[in-house]
């Protein structure tokens, strides 16, 4: 990336004109082309800012002057200002929405949005009302050769006074960016604890491809919010879409294909602006509008929506704490008959014998080499481990387990995410140890609030193929493997070995979730159980994070 402080061709190439061991400068005419001021939302280029903002206006009707007098910028609000218009045209937006000054206020607008960009550099002129009105900086007053260069000289030492103090702006407003801890939080009135803007990294973590492309190749998830929304065009036909956390847009454009009149996409991320470059490539902007920003923060464009959707599920189904917002957007904004979709998840859990896992992962530090490093072992326990498990260590899940945990998105609350619910099971085979067990989560969308989801579908059985209807997918052992896969959590052992169990002998207990109270977005899972028969009781506690 060329810095702003290490690009200095606007300044070398008046330089040139003026240099006095040059043969016949004497002579020598202002070159045309030595500052081009290009338009917004064009390649048009123009001799001065004042034409290319009077074209803007008249062309494009695009008021630059009238929305820098409305927010009463400063020259750093105008550099910001010009950089977010520049954005915005080049991810395809002509019409950037510019109804708040808070759209252009982050600071990552101090960096140049187009290389050489000559309206900067003038901007203390056109922000003062003067441009144009004096002489352009490749305009020169007629008369002698040596008027002429006088004239160029005082125009260069102004065009080098203005560089540099947009480029000392822009250093030190890098400097403050990176250097002091917080203060996103102190500008914006709240406090670096404040669980709302705790966890800036979490939204950083969303703006690189990678992760996009495994939730997009994830074709279980990806195929299963396509054939449910083209499955059910009826239910999105003329409808108001809400997507919360957008992403790339993939689940916004699928509405807008299916008919929905308006989709407005959310996502605090920079990946919006990916996004809003997708859904223009791909002909959506009239119907998908997209908003920067936190869903408890922003003001939508409407009062209430038909149908809110999201992809929000975490890790053993509610790690990252993503339906919390969700649950938000759905209390302020959908409409009363509204639908939600995925409408329910479930979750399941069973005991797991796993001693192979057991053996290269655990007992292996017991003897590595002929030494003991049993010390690698600390905390071993303690993580929740994210694998997709082989079925032949799931050992008591029976076809008609019901899950121990169903969540109805269109009526269960935050307060109930955290929640204790008992489970039993039953050995399906005799085995030499509990190691453990998993956790899954199955989704379910249903075609209305009030249709009831059948028994075999909390069960885990999806329903027969159709061109429409519902849809379900499980993220557990039984199916097909996605991103999510299942989560396993294992038993300390260090102290005790557990005793043999046989088949038929049940598996009983509670198992809770609870958000971390120091990070709000990791979750902790405590179980106790206990085996009939035995002496087997136990509670252990596992982090998800």
């Amino acid at each position: 990336m060329v810095r702003p402080e290490d690009d200095l061709s606007s300044v070398s190439s008046e330089e040139s004109i003026v240099r006095p061991d040059s043969e016949g400068w004497e002579d020598a005419e202002p070159d045309e082309e030595v500052i081009q001021v290009k338009d917004f939302f064009s390649d048009k280029t123009f001799p001065d800012a004042a034409s290319m903002i009077k074209f803007c206006a008249t062309e494009h009707d695009f008021d630059f002057l009238k929305v820098a007098k409305n927010f009463d910028l400063d020259f750093l609000g105008g550099i910001k200002l010009v950089n977010y218009i520049r954005s915005e045209a080049k991810n395809g937006n002509k019409k950037p929405d510019v109804s708040s000054k808070d759209l252009f206020e982050d600071d990552k607008y101090m960096q140049p949005a187009l290389e050489d960009d000559a309206l900067l550099f003038s901007l203390d002129d056109v922000l003062d009302g003067q441009e144009g009105d004096e002489v352009s900086s490749n305009e020169v007053p007629a008369g002698s050769s040596t008027d002429k260069v006088t004239a160029l000289e005082e125009e260069l030492a102004a065009l080098r006074a203005q560089f540099s103090e947009y480029r000392l702006a822009v250093e030190k407003t890098l400097d403050d960016r990176w250097t002091e801890p917080g203060k996103d939080e102190v500008d914006s009135g709240k406090s670096g604890k404040d669980e709302n803007h705790q966890d800036p990294g979490y939204f950083d973590s969303y703006s690189y491809n990678d992760i996009h492309q495994t939730m997009l190749q994830d074709t279980v998830r990806t195929d299963s919010y396509r054939d449910f929304v083209y499955g059910n065009k009826h239910l999105f036909a003329g409808k108001t879409v809400l997507d919360v956390g957008c992403g790339t847009g993939i689940l916004s454009m699928f509405c807008a294909k299916a008919g929905a009149a308006r989709v407005i996409a959310v996502d605090n991320s920079n990946i919006i602006d990916k996004a809003r470059a997708n859904i223009y490539t791909n002909g959506f902007s009239d119907q998908i509008t997209l908003v920067r920003g936190k869903i408890e923060e922003v003001t939508l464009p409407v009062d209430k929506v038909d149908i809110i959707i999201s992809e929000w599920m975490g890790y053993t189904l509610l790690y990252e704490a993503m339906l919390d917002s969700v649950l938000y957007a759905r209390d302020r904004y959908l409409q009363p008959d509204g639908l939600m979709v995925p409408s329910h998840c479930t979750l399941h859990m069973a005991p797991i014998a796993d001693p192979d896992h057991v053996a290269d992962n655990i007992s292996f530090w017991k003897d590595v080499y002929g030494f003991d490093m049993t010390a690698m072992q600390e905390k071993i326990y303690e993580d929740t481990l994210v694998r997709y498990p082989v079925k032949d260590i799931i050992v008591g899940r029976t076809e008609d387990e019901m899950p121990f945990k169903v969540l109805d998105l269109h009526t269960v609350t935050t307060a109930e995410l955290d929640f204790k619910a008992s489970f039993k099971s039953q050995l399906g085979k005799d085995i030499d140890e509990l190691d453990g067990f998993c956790i899954w989560f199955d989704t379910i969308f249903m075609q209305s609030r009030t249709q009831e989801v059948p028994q075999s579908m909390l069960q885990g059985t999806p329903p027969k193929k159709a061109d429409s209807g519902p849809v379900f997918f499980t993220t557990g052992p039984f199916g097909p493997e996605t991103h999510w896969r299942s989560s396993i959590v294992m038993i300390d052992h260090s102290e005790r070995t557990g005793p043999a169990l046989k088949k038929g002998q049940a598996i009983e207990g509670s198992i809770q979730f609870k958000k971390n109270k120091d990070a709000k977005r990791d979750l902790n899972i405590t179980i106790a159980w206990e085996a009939e028969s035995t002496e087997e009781k136990s509670k252990q506690l596992w982090y998800t994070r």
